[in-house]
């Protein structure tokens, strides 16, 4: 029931105490994210856990990619209304005194062409990282942490594959730290809204 509870109590957390977190603490949503059900048993995930020295050079990363793309050399350019957004989750990344960057190794950039077989593959590896994700936010909930799962890397992308000297595909980052904030939870759609019973 534990696990239960903690569906239900997880939030995503944008405000965090200068407390450092301890490394047994980011062994365990490790573990509880290698533990997450794969396609194939493939397990895609790799996980790059920065803090010190090491986020402030992957965030300095992120920041370059975030000035290129305002300035409108942009892989990104339908999507430009985000900028301001990724921004704002740069300052949260800042914050946090740990980032924990998401890695799909059956994948490659997000911005290169695959065929439909990949495709396929991709889309499947996708989602068990994504559960592996999950994984990973409910073990920190558990541990007294809060957690923010990030997508907003894709507006650096180049310059944080480049940073983390990586071909593997880059999902995410969830940043990691003792809360300072206890946000409502925010709206949720109605079961009847999303749920259709055929049976």
């Amino acid at each position: 029931m534990e696990r239960i509870r903690s569906i239900y109590e997880r939030r995503s957390i944008r405000k965090y105490q200068d407390q450092s977190v301890p490394r047994a603490f980011i062994e365990e949503i490790l573990n509880a994210g290698r533990m997450a059900p794969s396609a194939k048993n493939r397990q895609p995930w790799k996980y790059v856990v920065c803090g010190g020295t090491y986020k402030k050079e992957l965030l300095r990363a992120m920041h370059s990619g975030l000035e290129r793309e305002e300035q409108g050399r942009t892989d990104l350019p339908g999507s430009r209304y985000g900028i301001p957004d990724a921004k704002n989750t740069l300052r949260i990344m800042q914050e946090a005194p740990v980032i924990i960057v998401i890695l799909n190794t059956n994948a490659r950039s997000p911005f290169l062409p695959v065929d439909n077989d990949e495709r396929l593959s991709e889309i499947c590896d996708s989602l068990s990282v994504g559960a592996s994700v999950e994984n990973m936010l409910l073990a920190a909930e558990e541990l007294g942490l809060g957690t923010l799962w990030i997508a907003n890397t894709c507006f650096a992308y180049p310059e944080l594959a480049a940073y983390l000297n990586t071909e593997d595909q880059i999902v995410g980052a969830v940043a990691v730290g003792f809360a300072d904030e206890e946000p409502p939870q925010r709206p949720r759609k109605r079961l009847d809204e999303i749920a259709e019973y055929r049976w």
